[in-house]
Formats: structure tokens, sequence, C-alpha cells
């Protein structure tokens, strides 16, 4: 037996060596392509700035000249040994190449994932993006959009996969963490900031995944049954909004949608995305497991199979050749391809991008001031926080998240900072030798209560780690989870290499696990100054402890300089001005049906705010909510524009005021309401927010406003957007919570 295992480990080693080999031989040949290709050379042959139009015509005249075999080159990713190698050997993703062209002078798509960052070298980890939607300020992540797109540029890529569009149907989605919430308008609104800024330099931008990928663990089996109208105004609209912004490309869906692969819907990728939206990019397929018979990818739309050819190789040449597929849907893809290469890699750059842009000091102090802007104080009972430092002289700190390096899963959106800023080390700095900081990891509750006990306050540091949700990847055969088997990490551990770890999944129950819940109260009875700050990329039910403790901050997964922005939150150098992308339940009741697990899912029109609206129910915390350390008031609402056209724009203005003794920031927000409409709506959708300073006293008169055809629902039978000329409801105030609203109304009219 021991002579096996000696020669198992040794044929162990041999692979890994060949494997390093080859990995090593695919970056050679990756890098030196990229360097044979001259970009200074291709701007000098076609003209600078290239437009749609004459991009299109050169595009026309490259794909004229291509054999068949560049054209397929064209058709998908290079592999993944760059990417392989890189990570293996460093513990570094580098680019995944797609499409060099040596002979005609065409450069490769150079790829970098990254929701929350850069996911190549080690860049400025941001907070994730459920984090940054929590910030409700458009113009705060329209500049981590142009931080991330001098990152991507410095590393030698021109392609971005960051844009995650999915809405959080359901809190327990695996990848809630990459989103921007659970409302359509906000996940717009933020994925076009975003979007338009990573693109000014000349990064061609990704939206994902299209469509309907709303949940993780069955994400490569599940079939999504939805009625068009639905698919239109709840699942859609944000996606639409990425493609009027002029992103340069989509990624297809693993799931399926009414018995169609994404990745091969014809009208999805077609029908919507080109001939409704006017979509003039390309389309990817989601990686590795994204398409499924060449053809039907082809005649779909799907342009670009990545990272490898599985089907888009001999297999559709063999196809092409024998009259299966249609040479000139190929034609059409590989123009679509370099027709959008072309048009980002011949304008100018606004900038130089050295090297010394990834993770330089301005963009490390702006992933502090985001997780300072995106955490949310959910409660906070008698005023315990902001805490007193010169009160504080001894300050409790437990939790299995305490010291942790945990800034969101190790997926394909994971992110190698420099460094990262621990709740532990980032109050340690803040107190400096003023205060004793002493802390558990709760293992053992007695510890936990003896620290609690004599301290001046507590913080229990509580949620997910990044084993437990997130992308996740099966260990079933065929990569189909059919479950209920329980899920484990992978771990493969090869010989001289780093061990390649895949878990997460969704993270049902929704409940904190029994190892958190075992610490909050044993700090909180031994304490009754204590704080729990929850970790996580989404909410968590709640109800059987929040009532025992008196503040709750919701931190997300916080990026690399978390723990020095709640340490800023927590002693009140930062007045806090989150507010919730995502409504948290009482229980999971409240929400629509989950099966992790499910081979065939059917999704309504109502989930979030707009399902709590219709059952009438009162959430733990509603959409939008977020306390401050002042408090806001508002007044004199009005509709500037009381009757408007169909084609018009509803004007509305509201006083709000800061009536505490702090300056602060307040996210006003705009909902419409359809009560007079004749088929059936939401109570009320979200279509405006904007985000105000105001210090101690002052009042502002707040503008805002709401394009008619914005309130407008999708006739299925004319496949167009129709707007009722009736009374709609207007309110305005602070979260989505019917008390919390001002209300007016504005009549919509036919004609001036």
């Amino acid at each position: 037996m021991r002579r096996t295992w000696a020669l198992a480990r040794i044929a162990l080693a041999v692979i890994a060596v060949v494997a390093a080999v080859a990995a090593a031989a695919g970056v050679f040949w990756a890098r030196r392509a990229m360097r044979r290709v001259d970009v200074t050379a291709l701007r000098s042959r076609w003209p600078a700035a290239m437009t749609f139009e004459s991009a299109d015509r050169a595009a026309l005249d490259l794909v004229s000249r291509m054999t068949l075999d560049e054209k397929l080159e064209q058709m998908a990713g290079s592999g993944i040994a760059p990417m392989t190698v890189s990570l293996l050997l460093h513990g570094r993703m580098a680019p995944v190449y797609s499409g060099a062209n040596e002979r005609l002078g065409i450069p490769p798509v150079a790829f970098s994932d990254g929701p929350r960052g850069v996911t190549i070298g080690r860049p400025t980890s941001f907070p994730v993006a459920i984090a940054r939607a929590a910030t409700w300020d458009v113009d705060l992540e329209r500049r981590v959009g142009d931080a991330i797109g001098q990152e991507v540029r410095a590393q030698g890529a021109n392609y971005w996969g960051g844009l995650c569009l999915n809405l959080v149907r359901h809190p327990s989605m695996g990848r809630a963490q990459e989103s921007y919430g659970e409302d359509p308008w906000l996940t717009g609104e933020m994925g076009a900031a975003v979007l338009r800024a990573v693109q000014r330099h000349n990064v061609m931008a990704c939206a994902k995944h299209f469509a309907l990928n709303n949940q993780e663990t069955a994400r490569f089996k599940v079939d999504v049954q939805v009625d068009e109208r639905t698919l239109h105004e709840v699942y859609l609209p944000h996606f639409r909004k990425a493609a009027d912004h002029g992103a340069a490309s989509f990624m297809s869906a693993y799931n399926k949608v009414r018995g169609e692969w994404c990745g091969e819907s014809r009208h999805l990728l077609t029908g919507i995305l080109r001939d409704q939206w006017g979509f003039g990019g390309f389309v990817t397929s989601d990686w590795m497991w994204g398409l499924h018979d060449a053809a039907r990818g082809v005649r779909a739309g799907l342009d670009i199979e990545m990272p490898a050819a599985r089907h888009y190789g001999a297999g559709l040449k063999a196809r092409i050749e024998r009259g299966e597929v249609p040479l000139a849907d190929v034609d059409e893809s590989v123009r679509r391809i370099v027709r959008t290469k072309l048009q980002y890699l011949t304008r100018p750059d606004p900038q130089a991008y050295p090297p010394d842009l990834v993770a330089s000091s301005g963009h490390v102090a702006l992933a502090r001031e985001v997780a300072e802007k995106g955490m949310v104080l959910l409660q906070n009972d008698g005023s315990l926080l902001p805490l007193d430092k010169t009160k504080v002289k001894r300050l409790a700190v437990v939790g299995h998240l305490t010291d942790a390096d945990n800034t969101g899963d190790h997926g394909s959106s994971r992110v190698e900072p420099p460094h990262v800023t621990s709740v532990l080390t980032g109050l340690r700095d803040s107190l400096g030798s003023g205060a004793t900081v002493q802390y558990s990891y709760g293992a053992d509750s007695d510890e936990v209560a003896r620290i609690a006990r004599e301290a001046d306050a507590v913080v229990v540091v509580a949620g997910a780690r990044w084993d437990e949700v997130g992308e996740y990847v099966s260990d079933e055969q065929g990569m189909k989870p059919s479950g209920p088997a329980e899920k484990r990490p992978l771990s493969v551990k090869l010989p001289f290499l780093h061990a390649i770890e895949i878990s997460g999944g969704d993270y049902v129950p929704l409940a904190l696990k029994p190892r958190d819940v075992a610490v909050i109260e044993a700090a909180s009875r031994a304490n009754p100054r204590c704080v729990v700050l929850l970790v996580g990329g989404s909410v968590y039910t709640m109800e059987e402890w929040r009532h025992s403790v008196p503040s709750i901050l919701m931190a997300w997964y916080f990026g690399m300089e978390g723990g020095h922005a709640l340490a800023r939150i927590l002693f009140g150098d930062v007045n806090p001005s989150g507010r919730m992308p995502l409504t948290t339940p009482r229980s999971e009741a409240q929400l629509p049906p989950f099966d992790e697990f499910a081979d065939r899912v059917e999704y309504g029109p109502y989930h979030g705010y707009t399902l709590v609206d219709r059952s009438g129910q009162e959430p733990a915390f509603p959409f939008g909510h977020g306390l401050s350390y002042t408090t806001y008031d508002y007044a004199n609402l009005k509709v500037l524009t009381p009757h408007v056209p169909a084609d018009g724009t509803v004007e509305v203005s509201v006083d709000v005021t800061n009536r505490g003794a702090r300056a602060g920031e307040e996210v006003v927000q705009l909902y419409v309401g359809f009560e007079g409409s004749t088929i059936e709506r939401p109570v009320k959708l979200l279509r405006g927010f904007r985000k105000v300073a105001l210090v101690p006293g002052e009042t502002r008169r707040v503008a805002l406003s709401v394009p008619v055809k914005d309130l407008a629902w999708y006739d299925v039978a004319t496949k167009s957007w129709r707007v009722e000329t009736m009374t709609y409801g207007i309110f305005v105030g602070p979260s989505s919570r019917g008390a919390d609203l001002l209300k007016a109304s504005v009549v919509v009219t036919e004609g001036p």
C-alpha cells in the first residue's frame, strides 16, 4: 500500500510539472502574441477615434480577408493557461486573451473579471457591489469605475467583466454580493455609472449574466419560467440601461429560460438585445459551461466562447464546411467582435497608465470612503452609537470574523489586494495606546462573556465566511448539482503548487449560523452596550436576537480598508449614510419561495419591497432604510408639473432639513404609485433618488425628476412600452415604508 501511495505521489508530481510547463508555455505564447500585435501601429493604420460606422467598414474589410481558421480564432478565448499558471504559482490571476491576429494587426481581447476591483495582479479591493449600492451615490460609483478602469489598463487588460446586473430576487442568492440589490432602477443607475467610467479608459465593459441568473447553486441546470411582461419589467430594465449607455459587451448566463439555455437563446441575444434594444457590441458566453451546442450558439448570436474553444473550434469548423452552420452567421459574429475592438482600441487614451496606479494611495483612500458610505446603521436604540472614544478604555471585539481577511467569496470576483485591514486591526489603530482592545473568536461562550463584562463596550463581528456563500462549482459529475447533498469545499492540492479551493453556493437558511447567535447572546447578556456588526453580501433574518442588542451595523464585505472605515463609523468620525438596497425580512415567509437545488423555478413579478407592499406585511427593515447620527425632516412636497403629457417629465421638489447636531448625508427617495391603473401593477416603484449633504440646521430644496416614459408598462401583444394616461401617486421620503413617505399626485395626459 505504501508503495502504491508513493507511486501515486510521483505520478501527481509528474502531472503537476507537465501542467506547469504547459501553462508556462501558454503564458509565453499569449504574451508573445500581445507583444507582436502593435496597438500603436494599428492606431496609425486606422483613423483615430473610429466611429461605429467607420469601425464597421474596417471590420467588414478585415473579415473579408480572413481565413475560416482566423475567423474562429476571433470567436473563442485562447485558453486559461496564463490565468492558471499565475494562480497556481503566484496566487494571482492574469488576463485571459482572445482573438489576436498578427497577420491582420488585430489585437486581442485581454479579459479581467472584477465586480469588486480588478482580478489580476495585486489591485485595490473595493467593497463588494452590494455595499456600493448601499451608498446610493451615483457619483461615488463613477469614481470607483474610474479607478477600476485605470487599474485594468495599468495591468495590460482591455476587457472588464465586473458589471454584474442580476437582481437579488431572494437574499439567499449566492452572488448577491456582486449585484446592486433587489431593485431594477437602483441597479440600472449604479451599473450605468460604473460602466461609463470604466469605458472612458477604453476598456470594454461586459454586462452579465444575461439573463435571470438569480440563484447560484443550481445555476448550471435550473430552468427559469417567466412571463414576457415580468421579464421586461422586472428582470431586464437594468440590462437595457447598460445597453443604452453603450456597454461594449454582454455575457450570457448559464441557466435556461423557458427550456432554452441562455447562451443559445435567439430570443434573448438577438430578438431582445439586438433587435429591440439596438445593441451593437459582442456577446460572450459564461465560462466553461456557458455553451452546449455550437450551431445553436451561432444562430442565437453568441459571438465568443470563453475561455476556450470547447464548441467554437474544430467541431464548428466541420459543421460550417458541411453547410450545417451558415458562414454568413459566423461572419456577422466576427464583424461585431472586430468592430467593437476597433472602436475602443483606436480611441486616444485620456491619460497614461503606469503600473503605480494599481492600489495607489488615492485608490486605497477611495476604497475606505466607499466602505464608510456603504455601511448601514440598521438599529441604534438609546443612541449607543457613536461610541465616545474618550470614555472607551477597554473594548471587547468578539466573533469568528474579528481578525479575518474576509472581503468576499473566492470565485471569479476574488481580488487579492496588497493588504486587508480587519475589524480588529482597524479598531486598534483607531484607539491607539489610549485603550485596551481584547478579543475572542467566540468558540468559548464563557470567555466571550468575561471579556464583554470587563469592557466599556463590546463589538460582535458576525456573518458569512468566503466559503459559505458565493460563486459555486459543484463537485458532482457534470458540474450540475442535483442535491440536496451537503455542499462542501473542493480542495485540489498539487505538489509544489497552491491549493485551489472552490465552495460557496446560495446562503440557506437566511439566519446567522448558530455560532454567531451564541456569541451575540453571550456578549449582550454580559454587557448591554453591545454592537453587532454584520459582515456579508446580503441580509440575514435576525428576529431571534435583534431586540436583545441596541445597535446593529450592516458592514457588508467591506474591502481592503473596511477595518479603518468601521472604526471611523463606530467612533463618530463619520456619520453613517448607507441605505439598504435590500429588504430585510422578519422571516423567510415574507420572501418568494427558494429552492437552491431546483431544476425548474417560476419567477413572478413581485419580490423585495414590491412583495412586501402587495402583502401588507411589515419587514424587519424596509428597502431604503438606514439611520444616521442626526435626524432629517421632510416637508413641502410639491409636484411642479401637476399635469404632464405622456412625452414629458414629472418635476418634484421637497424640503429636507438636518435637525440634529451633526453634518450628514441623506438619501432622498422618490417612488411612483399606480393605484389608478387598469392593469395589475406594483403598489409603487422606485423612480428616482438623490444623496444630499446637510450641515446642522440646514434646509435644502431637493429637486427630483422622472421622465414619463419611465412609468410605462410592457405590452406583450405589441412588444412595446405603453404609458397610461391617469393619476399617479408621488411618494418621497427616506425609505420605501409607507409611513416614511410624503404623498402627492400627478396626472399624465395624452397631449400638452
